[in-house]
């Protein structure tokens, strides 16, 4: 069984930063979702097996990057320029494949989650 455990989220000012991390028991291709209240888990970023392909929600492009070391088997989302809107529940995600999904059902194994809040 996959674990992911997220840590990083909290409380920001608007425009302020964040550095999200998710470590997971093995390596995989791996994303970050977020879901809000009321509103449906959407993609965030993803980033393939060797971490030389990554893809972004347009939402997202230019103001967050995901990483990851392979070493630590630790991905990383850093956000940048955060916006009220990008408030929500930010969720880590792998799948056995190698390359990358902007999809919920790419992935097979989920975190916990944690909160992100950006007050205005």
């Amino acid at each position: 069984q996959v674990q992911l455990v997220e840590s990083g989220g909290g409380l920001v000012q608007a425009g302020g930063s964040l550095r999200l991390s998710c470590v997971a028991s093995g390596r995989y291709a791996m994303g970050w979702f977020r879901q809000a209240p009321g509103k449906e888990r959407e993609f965030v970023a993803a980033v393939n097996w060797s971490g030389r392909v990554t893809n972004y929600a347009d939402s997202v492009k230019g103001r967050f990057t995901i990483s990851r070391d392979n070493a630590k088997n630790t991905v990383y989302l850093q956000m940048s320029g955060l916006k009220p809107e990008d408030a929500a529940v930010y969720y880590c995600a792998a799948r056995t494949y190698l390359g990358t999904s902007d999809s919920v059902t790419g992935y097979d194994y989920w975190g916990q989650g944690t909160q992100v809040t950006v007050s205005s």
